[in-house]
């Protein structure tokens, strides 16, 4: 597919702000499912700005507006070329897995955060998955099984500060719930596993020049000899219709957009993100 995604924020200030520092994870990498043939970042008022890597390799626009504004609107715009995904057999054994080489380059995505530590049920629920599977993909894919049966789809049931433990609690919960907790199981049994943001386009049958409403999409990684994908929320992997943005060690390394000012008291924030299938 051939998407066009623009993703818009404003920030409405009770009164004036002096000053706004902000940074932005918001531009699509070309990789090995998506060629992205254009990508901009549009800040008003006009800003001071520097893009560079971080650490887990996202680009990250940072930003400063030095001038008195009473709103402050940033709007990504990316042309993205997916390609259909495919699922790939899983080639490490668990005794791979713990060997040093890869417990060394993995530390990060080994390590439960609190975001994606598991709760204790739902640990002892992922060790009998370990125990009935052969290989370590046999069990990844069990665990996003486990998740997207058990923890419901509701939309407002938690909100981006939440951690994974709280969403099997109330078992609902959203797209960053189901993989902070599949993240968690993983790496409880020993599995480098990795966030992932970006968007999905809500339609199956998505046509050609239609303009529908989307938002930001959260699936999972896991290290199998390469990075494998699966989207537990939907119960399927990345495809034509995923676009990846970010990825890191949960959703604290890949916020959409951060930032802080000075000045006015308080601030309202909307979000608005548009996806078109083009080709």
């Amino acid at each position: 597919m051939h998407l066009r995604i623009v993703h818009s924020t404003t920030f409405e200030y009770d009164g004036l702000a002096a000053a706004s520092y902000n940074q932005a994870r918001l531009t699509p990498p070309t990789a090995a499912d998506q060629i992205v043939a254009h990508s901009r970042i549009d800040v008003t008022p006009t800003p001071w700005s520097l893009t560079y890597k971080d650490y887990f390799g996202n680009e990250v626009t940072s930003f400063e507006v030095l001038e008195m504004h009473d709103s402050l609107s940033i709007v990504a715009t990316a042309h993205v070329h997916t390609l259909p995904g495919a699922e790939v057999e899983g080639r490490l054994t668990w005794q791979d897995l713990e060997a040093e080489e890869v417990l060394d380059r993995f530390t990060e995505y080994l390590t439960l955060t609190e975001r994606v530590a598991p709760p204790p049920d739902f640990a002892e629920r992922c060790d009998a998955i370990r125990a009935a599977a052969a290989t370590p993909g046999e069990a990844a894919h069990g665990i996003c099984d486990l998740v997207h049966a058990e923890v419901d789809y509701v939309v407002g049931a938690t909100d981006v500060r939440s951690h994974g433990s709280e969403a099997w609690t109330q078992r609902s919960g959203v797209c960053q719930d189901m993989a902070h907790l599949v993240i968690g199981g993983l790496r409880h049994l020993g599995i480098p596993a990795r966030y992932v943001s970006g968007y999905l386009h809500p339609r199956e049958d998505a046509a050609v020049g239609e303009t529908v409403r989307g938002e930001s999409h959260a699936w999972v990684e896991w290290w199998d000899d390469g990075w494998r994908g699966f989207d537990p929320t939907n119960e399927t992997h990345p495809g034509e219709r995923h676009v990846v943005v970010a990825s890191g060690r949960d959703y604290d390394d890949v916020i959409p957009l951060q930032g802080i000012y000075a000045g006015a008291a308080t601030d309202r924030m909307t979000v608005d993100v548009h996806v078109t299938r083009l080709a």
